[in-house]
């Protein structure tokens, strides 16, 4: 009974990990709806998740910590900058434009364009003539496919009219004219969102060199969070000097900020890496779709988002892109691993020589 659990423990904390995420799209997109600065929300999101992590890291890491140079604190204000600050930044503008759900959709873009930038800086090859190199090339086409197909078609529409919480959020999304008469917005809001991945998937690819540099994986994620801080806080404090503005109460904008700070940044940190040392990576990036099925069915009783024919079709090209992407990675994880195991087996030349004695009674035919 023990074993069955311990094997069905990672897919449980997978789907935990997608339901943390999902709320990190409903929660952020309601926040905005009730007309929280976006740039705000992403000073106070970084700003909780530092004071979560600095006593925990205080604690666990801080006696063994590497010593942190100039060169070495500047990648990680560079790599803080471009993979977390203009990240968050990008979408918490992007999910005002657009909703949850787009937000879920395009986050199954990450893995292609991860995959696309790691090309282009010469980190990935992709070999045409194998079966892999294919559906690497294919899965990048089909998520740009669903990408466009999410910014220019719209179709028809199904509006909700069970949601929870009509006489609480009021967003952009809430009626079939004020969705259909902004598609230049619309558009503008899925170009940042596109760009708020590529930010994201840069930093998942710079990130393996500083991690070389400075190991304390607990430690470097804090002092992201904190450069973060600091810059998401003049970047607010440039848009936004409405003192009004800046003030939290106990509603929907302090859980949106608190939630995301310690459950998406803190929590979230942990189990991944957790899943990532029992199944590994694509096991985990197996998994990002479920965010998408979680958050169109959310989005659509809790905030009354309208669905699309063009939204849930952009949506399954995404998802069919990434898991060619993640097949066509591993098959060629696989290929490298059985070429490395074939070259590594020795060769018995002696076995393979016919000894002079068989050679000199061979009976000729």
């Amino acid at each position: 009974m023990m074993t069955m659990m311990e094997k069905r423990k990672p897919y449980l904390v997978v789907i935990l990990i997608q339901l943390i995420y999902t709320g990190m799209f409903l929660l952020s997109k309601a926040a905005m709806d009730v007309g929280m600065n976006s740039f705000i929300f992403v000073f106070y999101r970084q700003a909780i998740a530092t004071l979560f992590l600095i006593p925990i890291t205080l604690f666990l890491e801080w006696k063994n910590a590497p010593p942190l140079s100039f060169q070495v604190g500047f990648k990680i204000f560079m790599l803080s900058f471009i993979g977390i600050t203009m990240s968050l930044n990008l979408y918490s503008v992007a999910v005002v434009y657009t909703s949850a759900s787009l937000g879920a959709a395009t986050a199954n873009s990450l893995p292609a364009i991860t995959f696309f930038l790691a090309l282009l800086m010469r980190m990935e090859v992709v070999k045409v003539k194998k079966l892999s190199g294919i559906a690497k090339v294919f899965g990048i086409a089909i998520c740009m496919g669903g990408v466009a197909l999410l910014a220019f078609y719209t179709g028809p529409f199904i509006e909700s009219h069970y949601h929870l919480f009509k006489n609480h959020f009021h967003g952009a999304n809430t009626s079939h004219s004020s969705s259909s008469s902004n598609s230049q917005t619309w558009v503008k809001g899925c170009f940042l969102m596109i760009l708020s991945n590529s930010c994201w998937g840069l930093w998942i690819v710079l990130q393996g060199g500083v991690v070389k540099c400075y190991p304390s994986k607990l430690l470097l994620t804090t002092l992201q969070c904190f450069f973060s801080s600091i810059v998401s806080f003049v970047i607010a404090i440039s848009m936004e000097r409405d003192l009004q503005k800046w003030k939290l109460g106990w509603n929907i904008e302090l859980i949106s900020v608190a939630y995301c700070g310690i459950m998406v940044t803190g929590v979230t940190y942990y189990l991944q890496a957790w899943v990532i040392e029992k199944k590994g990576p694509v096991f985990l990036a197996m998994s990002t779709p479920l965010t998408l099925v979680f958050t169109i069915f959310s989005s659509y009783f809790l905030l009354g988002e309208i669905i699309s024919l063009g939204r849930v079709l952009g949506g399954i090209l995404l998802v069919v892109g990434l898991y060619s992407v993640l097949w066509g990675k591993n098959r060629e994880e696989k290929e490298i691993i059985l070429q490395e195991k074939v070259c590594s087996e020795p060769i018995d030349i002696e076995a393979m020589e016919i000894p002079k004695e068989e050679k000199n009674n061979k009976i000729p035919e």
